[in-house]
């Protein structure tokens, strides 16, 4: 801790001094570029792998990068999505897992978890990610059923924000896009699903960015309902 608290005076010293024009406009207020929720694994910092500066990025992190079923669990998670979307206007929102996740390797284990109530009632919300490991993967074990566990967990948790009525909403007006993405932390490599192909890939440079949900309206009736429509009425 003492190693901590030391990193906070130099910080206080040298890291705010040369950025004290930064936090002077972010004093005023934030308007991050996107919304990251990923694993509180101590491995994973969301503003390192994207590079990003105070007030880039908004984030909410916890154990296996889970969002909750809106109706199952009204928490920190859903209160983090609903300001991220209808407060501070986050046009994107990345859904973040990672290798080597202990969450997955809780959920994917046989091991009883009795012991430890909040965490086996968390990972609940995972299992649908499981059943798929276990009945899709059905010859992978060990370290790679997790890895395939917590590829799906993702796909799993973006499934789950769109219940989300500021989510949903804002998605089928074309004001936010979805991302999947997973840090491989020995390799240091992120890959992104592709909503085409619901594979991951890696992000390459110079070339365009696999999206789960793109920028799109998305609008399922039929007919027009657009304002000069409805005066038309």
């Amino acid at each position: 801790m003492n190693e901590l608290i030391g990193r906070v005076f130099n910080f206080q010293s040298e890291g705010f001094t040369a950025r004290q024009d930064l936090y002077a406009r972010l004093a005023g207020g934030q308007s991050p570029k996107a919304l990251m929720i990923s694993c509180a694994d101590s491995r994973v910092v969301p503003e390192e792998i994207v590079q990003a500066a105070p007030g880039d990025l908004f984030v909410c992190r916890n154990a296996g990068n889970i969002v909750p079923p809106y109706s199952e669990t009204i928490g920190g998670v859903s209160a983090t999505v609903e300001y991220g979307v209808m407060v501070l206007g986050v046009r994107d929102i990345i859904v973040c897992g990672h290798s080597d996740c202990g969450a997955m390797k809780g959920l994917m284990s046989d091991a009883p978890l009795s012991t430890m109530p909040s965490v086996m009632a968390w990972l609940e919300h995972s299992r649908a990610a499981k059943s798929v490991v276990c009945n899709s993967y059905p010859d992978l074990h060990d370290g790679a059923a997790v890895r395939a566990a917590s590829l799906e967990n993702v796909v799993i948790q973006l499934q789950h924000l769109r219940t989300h009525p500021s989510v949903a909403a804002a998605v089928a007006r074309g004001e936010v896009a979805l991302h999947g993405w997973f840090f491989d932390i020995e390799a240091g490599q992120v890959l992104a699903l592709d909503g085409n192909t619901h594979r991951f890939v890696p992000i390459v440079p110079d070339q365009p960015l696999p999206v789960a949900v793109p920028h799109a309206e998305r609008r399922a009736a039929d007919f027009d309902v657009t304002p000069a429509a409805v005066a038309a009425e």
